[in-house]
């Protein structure tokens, strides 16, 4: 759902929920959360900002600071998908 500026989604609870936990896990690349909920990193960081303690956005900010597996450009071939080592491959 988009608010009247067409450019800014609404997001519910479990979306900014889900974002956030996005942004913690290390395989979710911005662009997949940009895909999904039309946000790009600096809204997303806008958002963490937001809705988290300071401390814990300095923690978070900190731990992402030059993480190439957090831009899809930056990752290897490697982690284009997760696959559990007890699977076929």
């Amino acid at each position: 759902m988009l608010s009247r500026n067409a450019s800014v989604p609404v997001l519910t609870e479990a979306d900014i929920s889900r974002i956030i936990e996005m942004a913690w896990e290390d395989r979710t690349p911005f662009e997949a959360m940009a895909v999904q909920f039309g946000l790009n990193e600096s809204a997303v960081v806008a958002l963490m900002r937001l809705h988290m303690k300071p401390s814990s956005f300095k923690m978070w900010r900190k731990r992402m600071a030059g993480r190439a597996t957090k831009h899809a450009v930056l990752r290897g071939a490697k982690l284009l998908r997760h696959r559990a080592s007890h699977t076929r491959q």
